[in-house]
């Protein structure tokens, strides 16, 4: 018999997060540790992924990746 195991709301969102770095890394081309590098750079993960977790994990792999860029591009403009 499988047996569940319970990971928390902070555990499903950093799970989240890995992966919003992935599909922003596969969509560019690039390697995952130079998005999150770039990421990390403007506060992205801090500042509107984690926080909008909510809103953001609802929408499709494309429409995310798509969303993330086009945000990443913004911030890193604005810097």
């Amino acid at each position: 018999m499988e047996q569940l195991v319970n990971i928390s709301k902070t555990q499903v969102v950093m799970a989240f997060v890995a992966t919003c770095i992935e599909t922003t890394a596969r969509t560019l081309g690039v390697g995952y540790k130079e998005v999150y590098d770039r990421m990390n750079r403007v506060n992205m993960i801090e500042d509107y992924i984690y926080p909008c977790y909510e809103t953001l994990h609802a929408e499709s792999r494309e429409n995310l990746a798509s969303n993330l860029i086009e945000c990443l591009k913004t911030w890193e403009e604005k810097q």
